[in-house]
C-alpha cells in the first residue's frame, strides 16, 4: 500500500542512486558496444510515441500503484475488468461473417457456431450499410458482395433460422441505419418466440466514426446522434441486456489514426452520446454498463498491450471525473477488438497469418473481452472457409497452449509498457482537450478537424513505408517475384439474382396498406422529438422495407454532404 508521504512506489533515495548507475552503465558499456557497432539506422517509435533505447523505474518515478492501477475488477480497471479475467473463461471469439442471401449466410452461421465459435458477428452489404434496398439503382453491383444483404424482416428471420437467439450473441455491425436493423432483430426474435429482454448482442450505431473515418453515413450528424441516443433510451427500457452502442476505434485506426488518436477521438464521440442521452433525462449510470466498444489491433506489440489498459483507465477515470459515476459498471470499459484490417496485404499473404496472430495476442495480453480476427485473406476477397477456420483455430491455439491466459494482466510492472500506459493517457487527453475546444466532436467532425488529423497521421506512415523507414514485409521489403494471387472467395452472382426475386416476392405479399401507414407514421415522428423506435419497429413489423424506412427519414432530416479535408 501507498504511504502517505510516497505516493510513487520508488523512494527519491533509490531512485536518485538508479540515476547515477544509469549515467555509468551509458557512460561505460553502452558508449563501448556503440563505438563499436552503431545502432541500426532509422526512428525507434510506435504509432504514437518515441521508443528509447531502455526503461527503468525512472520512466515511471510517479507510478502510484492504487491510483494508477489497483486490482482486477476495480477501479481503475488498468489491470482488468474482471478479477480472475480469462481463468474464469476465455474470451468471446467471433469471426466477422456474412456474404450474399440470407440463406448462404444463415449456413455460415451454423459452420461456424459448429467450429466452436462462441458468438455471432454480422457483416452487412454496402447498400444495407447505406440504408438502400438491394433493387436500387444505387445498390445493384454491390448486393451481397461484402457482407449480407438485409432488405427486411423477411431477411432477418431467414438469417437466424434454426439459431436460438435468446442462448446466441450477435454483433451487428451497422451504424447509420442501426435502428432499423435492431428493430428487425428485435422482431425477428419474436418470431421465435423470444422477448426483447431476454436478447444478448450489440449493435454498433457509431454513426460519428462514418463521418470520419468509413463513409457509411446517411443523414446528418445532428439526427444520426439522435437516433443513436433513441437506441440507448429504448434499450435501456427494453432489451435491458443488449449493448446499445459499440463506440468504434478501430475505422478510425484503419484510416491511418495513431494509436492515441483512436482513443481521444472514440471517448470523444462516446462523450457526444453520453451528452444526447443524458439531454433525455437518463441518469449516467441507467445506460453506460451498455456502452460497449470495438477497437484495432495493429503490429507494434507492446503499444496495443499498453492502449487496452490505457483505455481502461482513462474511461474509468473520465465517467467519475466528468459524469459523476458511482456505479462500477458504469466504469468498466468492455471491448471487442478485431486485429488490423489495414495491415493486410495482398503480397504474399500467408504472412498475414502470422500478423493477426501477434496482433490477437497483444489484445489478450492487453486483457479484451471479445476477439475477431482479419482472415489472411481479406486483402483479395472475402475470406475462405479455410481462412476463417484459421483465423479461429489461431485464438484457440492462443487460448489453451501459450499460456498467456493463466494469469491478470502479465506485463504489469514492466516499466516499458507503464510508461506506454501513461504516455498514451496523457495523449489522448490532449486530443480529447483539443476537440472540446473546437465544440466537441460534432463540430469537430463538421468542420473536418478530425478527418485531417487522421489524414496526416496517415500520409506520415504512408511516406515512411515508401522510404523504407517502415518494413512491410513482402511490400517494400523481401520481396518475391512473379507471385500470383491464390484461389479466394466470390460471390455467386446467382445468389444477388436470387435475393432480387426475393424481395420482389415479398413486396407483392405484404399489406401495403399497413407499409404506408407505418411509413407516414415515422416520418411525423421525425419531424417531432420522440423516440423513434417505437415507429420504426411498427414499419419493421409491417414489413416495411430498409430502404423505404430510411428513405422516410431521408424525406426529414436529409442527406449528409461531407466537407473537404484540406
Amino acid at each position: 500500500m501507498s504511504k502517505p508521504n510516497q505516493p510513487s512506489l520508488f523512494s527519491q533515495e533509490a531512485l536518485a542512486r538508479l540515476s547515477r548507475a544509469v549515467h555509468g552503465w551509458e557512460e561505460g558499456p553502452l558508449a563501448k558496444t556503440l563505438s563499436r557497432q552503431p545502432e541500426r539506422e532509422g526512428e525507434f517509435a510506435t504509432s504514437s510515441l518515441p521508443v528509447e533505447r531502455l526503461y527503468t523505474p525512472l520512466d515511471i518515478a510517479d507510478l502510484d500503484y492504487e491510483r494508477d492501477l489497483g486490482f482486477p475488477g476495480e477501479f481503475p480497471f488498468t489491470r482488468g475488468v474482471q478479477p480472475t479475467m480469462y481463468r474464469g473463461r476465455h474470451w468471446t471469439m467471433r469471426q466477422y461473417a456474412g456474404f450474399g442471401t440470407a440463406e448462404e449466410s444463415n449456413q455460415k452461421f451454423r459452420y461456424l457456431l459448429g467450429q466452436g465459435q462462441t458468438g455471432i458477428s454480422v457483416a452487412f452489404d454496402l447498400p444495407s450499410q447505406l440504408g438502400y434496398d438491394s433493387d436500387d439503382p444505387m445498390a445493384i453491383a454491390e448486393v451481397g458482395q461484402v457482407g449480407v444483404a438485409i432488405d427486411s424482416l423477411y431477411d432477418m428471420e431467414t438469417l437466424f433460422e434454426g439459431i436460438p437467439m435468446d442462448r446466441v450473441s450477435t454483433s451487428m455491425t451497422i451504424n447509420a441505419p442501426a435502428a432499423v436493423m435492431l428493430a428487425m432483430y428485435v422482431a425477428a426474435a419474436e418470431k421465435q418466440g423470444v422477448p426483447a429482454d431476454k436478447l444478448n448482442g450489440t449493435v454498433q450505431n457509431d454513426v460519428l466514426k462514418e463521418y470520419v473515418a468509413r463513409g457509411t453515413y446517411i443523414f446528418p450528424p445532428g439526427p444520426s446522434v439522435r437516433l443513436a441516443a433513441d437506441i440507448m433510451e429504448y434499450c435501456a427500457r427494453n432489451v435491458p441486456q443488449w449493448n446499445t452502442i459499440s463506440v468504434s476505434g478501430y475505422h478510425m485506426r484503419d484510416a491511418g489514426s495513431t494509436a492515441a488518436q483512436e482513443i481521444g477521438f472514440t471517448f470523444a464521440n462516446a462523450c457526444a452520446y453520453i451528452d444526447e442521452a443524458l439531454s433525455r433525462g437518463l441518469a449516467i449510470d441507467d445506460f453506460a454498463p451498455r456502452i460497449s466498444w470495438i477497437f484495432n489491433t495493429h503490429n507494434n506489440f507492446f503499444e496495443e498491450i499498453a492502449k487496452y489498459r490505457t483505455l481502461r483507465r482513462l474511461w474509468a477515470r473520465l465517467l467519475v471525473e466528468k459524469y459523476g459515476s458511482k456505479d462500477p459498471r458504469s466504469q468498466m470499459l468492455r471491448t471487442h477488438t478485431q486485429t488490423g484490417g489495414s495491415t493486410l496485404v495482398a503480397q504474399q499473404p500467408e504472412n498475414n497469418i502470422v500478423r493477426a496472430a501477434v496482433q490477437s495476442l497483444a489484445a489478450v495480453i492487453g486483457g479484451v473481452q471479445s476477439i475477431a480476427l482479419s482472415c489472411f485473406d481479406e486483402a483479395l476477397a472475402l475470406p475462405t472457409d479455410d481462412a476463417q477456420r484459421i483465423a479461429l483455430r489461431t485464438q484457440q491455439i492462443i487460448a489453451h497452449e501459450t499460456g498467456v491466459a493463466d494469469t491478470v494482466d502479465p506485463m504489469a510492472g514492466s516499466y516499458f509498457v507503464e510508461h506506454l500506459t501513461n504516455e498514451l493517457e496523457r495523449q489522448a487527453r490532449d486530443y480529447m482537450r483539443q476537440i472540446d475546444e473546437v465544440g466537441g466532436a460534432v463540430k469537430a467532425i463538421e468542420t473536418g478537424w478530425v478527418q485531417s488529423q487522421i489524414a496526416e497521421a496517415s500520409w506520415r506512415y504512408q511516406q515512411d513505408v515508401d522510404e523504407k523507414r517502415e518494413v512491410v514485409v513482402g511490400v517494400n521489403e523481401y520481396r518475391e517475384g512473379g507471385e500470383q494471387p491464390p484461389v479466394i472467395f466470390t460471390v455467386d452472382r446467382r445468389l444477388v439474382d436470387h435475393q432480387l426475386k426475393r424481395l420482389d416476392h415479398h413486396r407483392r405479399e405484404r399489406d401495403q396498406a399497413a407499409v404506408a401507414a407505418s411509413l407516414a407514421a415515422l416520418k411525423t415522428a421525425c419531424g417531432g422529438s420522440a423516440n423513434l423506435l417505437p415507429p420504426i419497429l411498427d414499419a419493421v413489423r409491417a414489413y416495411a422495407t430498409l430502404g423505404e424506412i430510411c428513405g422516410a427519414m431521408r424525406e426529414v432530416f436529409g442527406e449528409y454532404q461531407p466537407v473537404t479535408v484540406i
